[in-house]
């Protein structure tokens, strides 16, 4: 029976092959523009970036906004930064579960995944200076139906961990530079 999750292994593996063999095409610059719209309420947008050794675009401009709830007396018109970079994770995670699964042979039933980031918000508040304003750690969860056993499940789960490039970002100190215009 043929596995289908959606993924195109061929062509990443013939892109790994093309890139390997001029491997400058292989950086990327990703970017994104947030517009502060009011009070905690931002609008980040994502459409041109470079790669493959020139600019590309999306096939459309994504918009999305970030807030901070109520109870922050805020006006939660979305997530909040914190939850966004949570979904990055889970979307790049979960995306790497169905191409190593595909790569693999392995049929996807279904995928779930539960992330869950602790954070103590005196930090980031200025109420105690020694509180880390990031997340304390972040716990990711699985609940995966597919047609492998619970061990060729937990490798594919690794494999994905290990190629994510949102989980290195997050993981491994990156370097962050910040200007004003």
């Amino acid at each position: 029976m043929a596995v289908d999750n959606g993924v195109n292994v061929e062509a990443l593996l013939g892109a790994r092959e093309a890139l390997s063999q001029t491997p400058e095409g292989a950086k990327f610059n990703w970017r994104a523009q947030c517009d502060w719209i009011r009070g905690t309420h931002s609008r980040t947008s994502v459409e041109g970036f470079f790669g493959l050794g020139e600019e590309q675009k999306h096939r459309t401009k994504f918009t999305f906004d970030a807030d901070h709830p109520e109870i922050f007396a805020s006006e939660d018109h979305g997530p909040t930064p914190p939850e966004i970079v949570l979904a990055g994770l889970a979307s790049c995670l979960t995306a790497g579960v169905a191409s190593v699964a595909q790569h693999r042979g392995i049929q996807l039933n279904s995928v779930t995944a539960t992330l869950e980031g602790g954070m103590d918000i005196q930090g980031i508040l200025g109420i105690d200076s020694d509180v880390r304003n990031g997340f304390d750690g972040i716990k990711v969860t699985y609940n995966i139906d597919a047609d492998a056993t619970p061990d060729e499940i937990k490798a594919v789960v690794a494999q994905s961990q290990k190629r994510s490039a949102v989980y290195d970002i997050i993981t491994n100190p990156t370097n962050v530079a910040v200007e004003v215009e």
